[in-house]
Order: C-alpha cells, then sequence, then structure tokens
C-alpha cells in the first residue's frame, strides 16, 4: 500500500507529464527511487538498532562476575577471559524477525572489539563441538550489521551438535514464536554456566583455552504492555531429549547458579514477581496448545514411569502414565491412536488400538479417554523413534482419578 501512495503522489505531481518522458528519463528517476528507498531502510535500520541498545541498557545489564562490557550495535556481551567466551550475551528479539529476510552469513571472525581477543576458528575446527550462538543469528534477520554481528567468535560457544542443532535450536524458534504471536519484544540474556572445574577444548591445532560448559542459560523477559512475565531455561550440553517446555526454570535459580544478577534496573517487588515464577503456559506456542508437561516421575508410584521415560524402556515391558491430549479414530483401518502429554508431529508416547481390538473395549476409547490422566501397561516398541504401545483391552489402561 506504501509504495502504491508513493506512484500515486508521482502521478499526481506530474501527471501525463509522465507520458512525454524518454525511457532513460523514466529509469533515471526509477533509479533514484531504488536509492532513496535504500536510504529510508538503512536509516530505519540504524534507528531501530540504536532502540534495542538503549533499552537493553535501561533495563539493566547483568552483574556480578569480572568481565569486559562490549557493546556492539545489536547486543552487549561480557567476555570472560579466563573462559574465551562470554559469560552473558544481552540482545533483543524485536517483532521485526517476523518479516526479516537477511540471509545468515556465516561470516565467523574475531570479535575486534574484545581487548584481550577471542576464540578463532582453530579451536573449534575438527573438535567435536559446534560453534553454538548464545544469540542466534536468526533473531537479527531483520538487519544486515546486527546479523553479522552475531558471528562474532565472542557470541560462540562449543556445543555438541546434538543440542546445538535440535533442542537448543527448538527452544530459540520457540522464543522467536512467542515474540511473533505476542508482537512484544522479549530481552533475552545466554551464556553457559562457567566455573573453574570446566574442562577445555584440546583439539590439534587449537590456539586458546576454550572452557566446554556443561550447562547452558537462557533468561528471557517481557517487559512490554500489560502482561509483564518472565522464565528461564537450563539445558545440559548434551543430547536434550525432554520437550522444551520441561527444561524451564525460574530465573532466581539461574541467579543462583551462575552468581549473576539479571535485569538489574528491576524494582525489588519486579524481580520477586518477574523472577520466582516457573509458569510455562504463556511460553507455549500455537502448536503446543492443549499438551501438558510429563507426569513429574518423583511423584509416581513404584514401577510407573512418564511419557519421556518411555524411550529408554523399548522392547520391554512397562507402565506409563500420561495425559491423553490427542486421539484419532482412523475409519479406513479402524483403529484407534492415542498420543499422551503431545501432540501429532511431536509426539513422545503413542498408543494404537487396532480393529479387531476394539471389540474388547466396552467405549470408544478415542471419546472416553481423550483429556484424561492415564497409566497403560505393555510392551514398549519404536515407531520411527516414538515409544508406542500396541494395546489389545481395556484392562491394559487404567484412568487415573484425580
Amino acid at each position: 500500500m506504501k509504495r502504491v501512495g508513493v506512484w500515486l503522489l508521482i502521478f499526481s505531481l506530474y501527471g501525463d507529464s509522465i507520458y512525454s518522458q524518454t525511457i532513460e528519463e523514466l529509469e533515471y528517476e526509477l533509479d533514484s527511487l531504488h536509492i532513496w528507498e535504500t536510504r529510508v531502510k538503512k536509516q530505519i535500520e540504524e534507528i531501530r538498532l540504536t532502540k534495542v541498545i538503549t533499552d537493553l541498557k535501561t533495563l539493566g545489564l547483568p552483574s556480578g562476575a569480572e568481565v569486559e562490557i562490549v557493546e556492539h550495535k545489536s547486543m552487549i556481551l561480557g567476555y570472560d577471559e579466563q573462559h574465551e567466551q562470554a559469560r552473558w550475551v544481552s540482545h533483543i528479539i524485536i517483532p521485526d524477525v517476523e518479516n526479516g529476510n537477511v540471509s545468515r552469513t556465516n561470516d565467523f571472525r574475531i570479535d575486534p572489539l574484545v581487548t584481550t581477543g577471542t576464540a578463532v576458528k582453530a579451536d573449534y575446527w575438527y573438535s567435536g563441538y559446534d560453534r553454538g550462538h548464545l544469540a542466534p543469528s536468526a533473531d537479527f534477520r531483520w538487519s544486515q550489521v546486527a546479523l553479522s554481528e552475531s558471528y562474532f567468535y565472542s557470541n560462540m560457544v562449543p556445543q555438541l551438535p546434538e543440542l546445538n542443532r535440535e533442542r537448543w535450536a527448538q527452544l530459540e524458534n520457540l522464543l522467536r514464536e512467542y515474540v511473533i504471536a505476542n508482537k512484544e519484544q522479549l530481552y533475552v540474556v545466554t551464556g553457559g554456566v562457567l566455573n573453574e572445574s570446566l574442562p577445555k577444548m584440546n583439539n590439534e591445532g587449537h590456539k586458546n583455552k576454550v572452557s566446554i560448559p556443561k550447562l547452558f542459560y537462557k533468561v528471557v523477559l517481557d517487559n512490554s504492555g500489560e502482561e509483564k512475565r518472565g522464565i528461564a531455561f537450563l539445558m545440559p550440553n548434551s543430547n536434550c531429549s525432554n520437550p522444551i517446555l520441561t527444561y524451564a526454570v525460574s530465573i532466581d535459580s539461574v541467579e543462583a547458579l551462575t552468581g549473576l544478577d539479571f535485569f538489574t534496573s528491576l524494582s525489588e517487588d519486579e524481580q520477586v514477581k518477574y523472577e520466582s515464577i516457573t509458569d510455562v503456559d504463556p511460553w507455549r506456542t500455537k502448536a503446543m496448545e492443549g499438551e501438558v508437561l510429563p507426569i513429574d516421575p518423583t511423584t509416581l508410584p513404584k514401577g510407573k514411569i512418564n511419557t519421556v521415560q518411555s524411550q529408554y524402556y523399548t522392547g520391554s515391558k512397562a507402565c506409563v502414565c500420561g495425559t491423553v491430549v490427542a486421539t484419532k479414530y482412523s475409519e479406513k483401518s479402524g483403529a484407534t491412536f492415542l498420543n499422551l502429554d503431545k501432540k501429532f508431529p511431536n509426539q513422545i508416547f503413542s498408543v494404537a488400538i487396532w480393529k479387531d481390538s476394539r471389540a474388547n473395549f466396552s467405549y470408544l476409547p478415542e471419546n472416553e479417554l481423550k483429556g484424561k490422566k492415564v497409566c497403560i501397561t505393555g510392551k514398549l516398541e519404536a515407531n520411527k523413534g516414538t515409544p508406542t504401545m500396541n494395546i489389545s483391552n481395556e484392562k491394559s489402561i487404567v484412568i487415573v482419578e484425580e
């Protein structure tokens, strides 16, 4: 609509005179418009970048550790020379990320603003670890400048591929989806939990002693509008097979673990309100609606496991407990399928009741069991990587009374 308005304005100014101009003259004017558009877009980008840094400083940078504060145009970080990585990186995911179309650059390079020097390519090459972004490049796809900055080695940490490319990436997606859905910017602080006992990278050819964190955290605050809220996530540097929201913790707990104080400009009352909660419901994406967290295994009776634990019992008989969040009856096959705790396509435990077995049920399982907390006993099998049970009668399914 804005482009149409520009052309209408041009037509109103020049009218029929446009048609008396030569092609060369019109092409010159078109080039001038492109130059003008590029200049305006650049100005908008610079204003957004300035606002991001201003907002980060206004909310307060993390304190509690001796680090070198490094301010870039899109993020601010606290670099810890002892570990050759940032102890924390603060950035903001803004709603403009939804329509951003800047492609990743992969221009990994030394951060020139870190006075003590940063890690280099040789420190990671053939190490078995990914160069994991603390502030993810995709959060900056609205700005070429910001996205390029995300490839400084000061923003890199050693992450195992099974974390960096799986659950960690999914967590980053989750936060972007929240911003897009709520049209609110998120303040994010990310880092590894650093201490003196951490092992160092020792691949052949390494130049620096880069520590390998055993845990990584993300601390998040929605400080916009009326519904302000905070949450944190803590993930081990390993294969994280649990659903993303099971890694949610309070900001207070991350502060206790790291010795850092986040969002220091919040009042004491605000810190108590936003940093002590672990309510994950507001952070669910649309695709997660109707799903629930797996039952805490410590609350289950002996001999019963939750849906996450089921992956470790493939080939064995087990009693799995969870909530039936999705059901499906297939008219074609006559079978009923149940998903516990998480829905397709992210299911973590499924149940199949085949056509011949439905006669052994006094009720329609797809109707009666939906939304119920149940414990199901049977042999666990793997179906395309998902733990699955084939159930032949209703005695194998016990509805748990709340």
